[in-house]
């Protein structure tokens, strides 16, 4: 499982030219699920996000985490994360979970975020979305559960 988190002032999504996630102060992740994740790696995923010290303290150094300053998640589907390009000029997406599976485990990830912070929206499994957000700081991470990287 990998995501993209970014740090945000504030972030939603439109399907359709319409709202259907928006968040304050918080992290937007981009999730990409294969088919070899399983709760373990959403459950490290969840907890690893939502603890993640990104967030300044009153000493401006950044030691605060979601849950410490009360942020908000808006996650968003993204199998482009498992996209190969090593190869050609088009991205192989093999590696990225059926999307019966990868929605399945999508649901379960927002679930066990939800453990965490109080406010957790998404945007629309499969759908083709318009995702605005503006990056604060900028501070951006990438996350493995594999801890490929």
């Amino acid at each position: 499982m990998r995501a993209v988190v970014q740090r945000v002032s504030k972030a939603s999504v439109k399907v359709d030219d319409k709202i259907v996630g928006e968040i304050g102060k918080g992290h937007v992740v981009l999730l990409g699920i294969e088919d070899a994740d399983n709760d373990e790696d959403i459950k490290y995923l969840a907890e690893k996000i939502c603890n993640l010290r990104v967030f300044e303290d009153e000493d401006d150094k950044m030691n605060l985490s979601l849950m410490d300053v009360e942020g908000e998640l808006l996650v968003v589907s993204q199998f482009t994360l498992y996209g190969d390009c090593r190869k050609g000029r088009r991205p192989n997406f093999m590696m990225a979970a059926k999307p019966q599976y990868a929605e399945e485990m999508y649901l379960k990830f927002v679930d066990e975020c939800k453990k965490y912070v109080n406010k957790v929206e998404t945007g629309q499994f499969q759908a083709m979305m318009d995702v605005e957000l503006v990056n604060n700081g900028p501070v951006t991470l990438i996350l493995d559960s594999k801890k490929n990287f």
